[in-house]
């Protein structure tokens, strides 16, 4: 049997914020999911720690970093409508950061085969100058960058319902990481349109997916497999993050695609099979605000990778979306004079 890293959990509860969806439990049922597989000793549980101000700075700007320290401490409160800040966030921000940077060293050190990374608060939306969307840091994209300055090649597939705009902002034209991003179109953040592609010295590198509501887990596998594949091909990652977003599940009150559980379970094995080496795949809790729905998801998706039969709800097809893979495939799969690789 392959060997889990759980890298939390951290639920950070003092990082709250009465009636907002982005809450501790958040965490406490995705821990559930992974108990639910009963793996024993195939599941490490792994001790984290703080993220450094320059691992934070790799990819955040001093200042930010400087203000939301000072933020939290002088009391926090509302950085925008949707995002908020207690006076213990920076610390939970740090260590959710940690805990990815933590994960795939233990990765690399040949300690499991995979990592899921369940702290809090999540990350995609956190862009290189502010906080938005409940993201206060990158955490993915700390823990892509310090490999990317080791000398690997990234690739973060996103396959939260919303577009990781912070994600694809801070690495728009770096070529030594690829963001690979399925989501609602027409959907908040309003970012994540099929041409945008990457910068000018990283043209290909950004691949977006964008989907009609509705669609189904059959329209998020074809993606992966017609369009990502492809890509993987041709891009050659060393390491695979996954900013694992629950939100597409049908149940979520916040967005409108309409997969299972199961179909995320389908959805990782497709990610798995990309994975160049063993030990080189880590997944990242992002979004997902119905309970029920994140516990049965992380259960799909860690059962996939473990080989576990634990039951999941069937998969879904039929939904639109086909016509959008189509034109994806057109704009990522065709071989372009400019791609830089």
């Amino acid at each position: 049997m392959p060997k889990l890293i759980v890298a939390g959990p951290f639920a950070a509860p003092d990082h709250v914020l009465a009636g907002h969806p982005e809450r501790p439990s958040r965490v406490t049922a995705a821990i559930a999911g992974v108990d639910d597989l009963m793996l024993d000793t195939d599941r490490i549980d792994l001790e984290t720690r703080l993220a450094t101000f320059e691992e934070l700075a790799a990819v955040h700007d001093d200042a930010y970093l400087r203000e939301l320290e000072a933020f939290c401490k002088a009391g926090g409160g509302k950085l925008d409508p949707d995002t908020y800040a207690s006076p213990v966030s920076w610390d939970a921000a740090r260590e959710a950061a940690g805990a990815g940077l933590a994960a795939v060293d233990a990765l690399a050190n040949g300690r499991g085969d995979f990592a899921f990374v369940v702290a809090r608060p999540p990350g995609h939306h956190a862009l290189p100058d502010r906080a938005m969307g409940f993201c206060l840091v990158n955490n993915v994209a700390v823990t892509a960058a310090a490999l990317a300055a080791a000398g690997e090649r990234v690739m973060i597939i996103d396959w939260d319902v919303h577009h990781g705009n912070g994600t694809q902002a801070l690495f728009w034209d770096d070529d030594r990481v690829c963001y690979v991003s399925t989501h609602q179109d027409h959907f908040y953040p309003g970012t994540g349109a099929l041409d945008e592609t990457g910068g000018p010295n990283a043209r290909g590198s950004t691949v977006n997916i964008p989907l009609p509501a509705g669609a189904t887990g059959d329209v998020m596998a074809r993606a992966l497999d017609e369009v990502v594949a492809p890509v993987v091909a041709r891009f050659g990652p060393t390491w695979m993050l996954v900013s694992a977003g629950y939100d597409a599940h049908r149940d979520d009150p916040l967005a409108d695609l309409a997969l299972s559980s199961g179909d995320f379970a389908h959805l990782a094995s497709i990610v798995r099979a990309f994975v160049p080496s063993p030990g080189r795949l880590a997944f990242f809790l992002e979004g997902g605000y119905e309970l029920d729905a994140v516990r049965a998801s992380v259960a799909a998706t860690a059962g996939a990778l473990m080989g576990s039969d634990h039951a999941v709800q069937p998969a879904t097809n039929g939904g639109p979306g086909a016509e959008a893979v189509s034109r994806a495939r057109a704009v990522h799969v065709e071989p372009r004079e400019h791609d830089l690789w």
